[in-house]
């Protein structure tokens, strides 16, 4: 196990992580205008030659080659720099904002799984009937509509017909777990939706191809009840290609929370991506652009050893 850990790490891992270091440092230097534009406004009185004088102070005067080899060996070091507007550490910022991202991350896998996984199961159990209809009409709406489409509707919704639950903002669990939970809400249905719909299709999918297996058709020869047959044989074998969907698709909840925190303006690790490129904040995009994509490889790499504890057959591979 620690050397298959370890092979990831050295062929995953780290080539993704400077892969995705290269594009996003390169990509920002691409954007028309730049910090100094941005911090003096492009109708300010100053000379070229203060500008000029700005930019070495903040070391953007420097060949773009260097200026990525030095943040490179200090992201190596565990330093990702300092905030271009703030001053402050982008460590410091990502992890005063990191519980609003996990929160609503956490929120929405949890939600998915309780929600998608016994639509899955009772959608293919009763095949063909109206409650399987229902279920897979609604994964796929689920699957068509945009999480900031979705939003919007909801916002819309919520404050103009039924203002039961707040459509911006974030309470902070230490002011109240029932208030934490009512602001993150809406955020959570709009982030959830998709996982949830892909999740239930392909616990429906893979449940009804493994109810087809002799192994099952010998288990209930021999007396078993439905449900055990079900549950008991039947879903564990297939749950292999869902953890695959929720390790994916968790990952990209990550990325998805771009949108939907700037949507319900929650101070979480995704709006403060777009703020940092809004105002070419060149350190803090790197920073948390690579701290999502860390997370993301993270995630897939957790899922791989799940494999080995649903299905032994792959751990004993």
């Amino acid at each position: 196990m620690l050397s298959y850990l370890a092979r990831r790490l050295l062929t995953v891992f780290l080539p993704t992580l400077l892969g995705v270091s290269i594009l996003v440092f390169g990509a920002m230097r691409l954007i028309p205008g730049n910090f100094v534009d941005i911090m003096l406004g492009l109708g300010a009185d100053v000379s070229p030659e203060q500008r000029a004088a700005i930019a070495r102070s903040y070391g953007l005067d420097r060949p773009l080659p260097v200026q990525y080899l030095i943040w490179l060996g200090n992201a190596v070091r565990g330093d990702l720099g300092t905030s271009l507007r703030t001053g402050e550490p982008v460590a410091t910022i990502i992890r005063q904002r990191l519980p609003v991202t996990l929160e609503l991350a956490a929120l929405a896998t949890l939600t998915s799984l309780l929600v998608a996984i016994p639509a899955g199961i009772i959608s293919a159990v009763r095949r063909g009937g109206v409650v399987d209809a229902l279920a897979r009409v609604l994964a796929l709406i689920g699957l068509s509509i945009p999480n900031f489409l979705l939003g919007t509707l909801l916002i819309l919704f919520i404050s103009l017909s039924w203002p039961v639950l707040p459509t911006t903002g974030f309470v902070p669990i230490a002011d109240g777990l029932g208030d934490n939970l009512r602001s993150l809400a809406l955020p959570t249905i709009s982030l959830g939706a998709l996982l949830a719909a892909s999740i239930m299709r392909m616990t429906r999918s893979a449940l009804l191809e493994e109810l087809r297996q002799e192994y099952l058709t010998v288990a209930r020869a021999k007396g078993l009840s439905g449900r055990a047959v079900v549950m008991g044989h039947a879903l564990r074998n297939s749950l292999i290609p869902v953890i695959t969907v929720v390790g994916i698709q968790t990952g990209y909840l990550l990325g998805g929370t771009v949108i939907v925190e700037q949507l319900f303006a929650l101070p979480g690790v995704g709006r403060l991506a777009l703020d940092a490129v809004l105002q070419r904040d060149y350190p803090l995009v790197q920073g948390t652009t690579l701290f999502i994509a860390a997370t993301f490889v993270l995630v897939n790499l957790a899922t791989d050893l799940i494999y080995g504890v649903v299905d032994p057959r792959i751990r004993r591979a």
